[in-house]
């Protein structure tokens, strides 16, 4: 697939008369979630089918919302004083135009595959921007949109609010209420700090030189990311044999990852003795009393575990209560108990980096993004909702994605990143109950 690049420009925020902001440059210092999120770009498609919407249409829409989302038109960077801070300068957002001889089926939207990076633009390019977009059109009139945030800048919550509004703006209706930013007062420690969970060992580890962070050498061109679409009712039955004899039954994610917990282990092979746990987001918004329209991050993470030898000879309803138990272990306490201990100092006094880093592979863990409650499918430029939503290629093994479907009827698509190996025995048991 070749992708002619159009154009490049920086969209800047349109404010309306009197509403410039004063100062024109200001500071949000990152929070103590920012500093231990990923430090990855987050990065999702988009498809419209014809007619699509038109590019001056998408971009007076995008320069309006920025002057409400001032921190997406930024840049990440220092205080004057040096405080690590969300810099609100009014840079812009990076917009990219471009087109494809081709119709949008050709690149087989099915499935993340390396094609999808041409959708985007260049990821592995410095940026400066916090926000990176390209419209792409192709010979059939779709149009494809690739959005690209910093994840340290914004969660998935924060990021969905933002595309919602953008939709809205760019159809000429009221964008919503604002953004609630971070500032100074916000995630003090109790008068007398109380550290009751292992925050070293959870958020934070304690590195060695020995250590391999990131992308290294080809790992990536041995994983292959399969789609696996769960209709409604294949997730009903799944839920029900789950919960069976269990008062309130298991939510549809508890169900839907304990289901790919097993899957994914009975696909790798491992021996039965050793342990394989999930590291999975809570939004701590509501746990700490805070506004939905908080931006920025506030996720901390459950970390379910069990051994191979449970996973796979217990039923289905093991995995989920293993789930089920550990996320609601991370409630607000658990989240006070993490501000006591991240505005310490001790993380940095004993030299602790965040745990929360990209690898090539989790195996024998897992690790999942579900977007199952994300308003994603709301992003509507005037024509219409998208026909479909999706991650973009990210071979990293192991690392999910959960996210509805686009027929709209519940049934959920599970992105999942295997190895090479791996992939034809995840597929016999993929849509298994057993």
């Amino acid at each position: 697939m070749e992708v002619k690049v159009l154009s490049s420009k920086l969209v800047k925020p349109a404010y309306t008369a009197g509403e410039a902001p004063t100062p024109a440059t200001e500071y949000i210092p990152l929070s103590i979630f920012d500093k231990v999120t990923f430090e990855m770009q987050m990065a999702i498609i988009y498809a419209f089918a014809p007619p699509a919407p038109t590019t001056a249409s998408i971009e007076k829409g995008l320069a309006m919302v920025l002057a409400q989302y001032r921190a997406f038109a930024g840049q990440l960077g220092e205080s004057p004083d040096g405080t690590p801070s969300v810099i609100l300068n009014d840079r812009g957002a990076r917009l990219v135009e471009a087109t494809v001889d081709a119709d949008l089926v050709d690149i087989a939207p099915s499935k993340p595959t390396p094609e999808l990076l041409k959708l985007h633009p260049d990821l592995e390019a410095e940026h400066q921007e916090v926000v990176l977009l390209q419209l792409t059109r192709f010979r059939c009139g779709s149009l494809a949109v690739g959005f690209t945030s910093n994840h340290v800048v914004a969660d998935g919550h924060a990021t969905s609010n933002f595309l919602v509004a953008w939709g809205r703006a760019t159809r000429g209706l009221p964008m919503g209420l604002p953004p609630v930013h971070h500032h100074a007062e916000l995630f003090k420690p109790r008068s007398s700090p109380r550290v009751e969970h292992d925050h070293r060992n959870r958020e934070y580890y304690m590195p060695s030189p020995t250590d391999v962070v990131g992308h290294h050498g080809d790992a990536a061109d041995n994983i292959v990311i399969h789609k696996a679409q769960f209709s409604k009712d294949f997730i009903a039955g799944l839920r029900a044999k789950a919960s069976e004899g269990r008062g309130r039954p298991f939510s549809r994610f508890e169900t839907i990852l304990a289901h790919l917990w097993r899957t994914m282990t009975r696909a790798r092979d491992l021996s039965p003795e050793e342990t394989s746990k999930i590291r999975l987001s809570v939004d701590g918004r509501h746990r700490l009393g805070q506004p939905a329209e908080h931006f920025g991050n506030m996720v901390l993470w459950a970390f379910p575990r069990s051994t191979v030898g449970d996973l796979l000879n217990r039923p289905l309803k093991h995995a989920a209560q293993v789930i089920h138990d550990e996320v609601a272990r991370v409630d607000g306490a658990y989240f006070q108990s993490f501000v006591d201990f991240a505005t310490s100092g001790a993380a940095e006094k004993e030299g602790l980096a965040r745990s929360a880093v990209c690898k090539d592979a989790h195996c024998p863990d897992v690790e999942v993004d579900s977007w199952l409650t994300f308003p994603f499918y709301e992003l509507d430029f005037g024509t219409g909702s998208p026909s479909y939503f999706m991650p973009a290629y990210f071979p990293t093994e192991g690392m999910l994605f959960l996210a509805p479907s686009n027929f709209g009827d519940g049934s959920v698509d599970a992105f999942v990143p295997l190895f090479q190996d791996n992939l034809q025995a995840f597929k016999e048991c993929c849509y298994s109950m057993e």
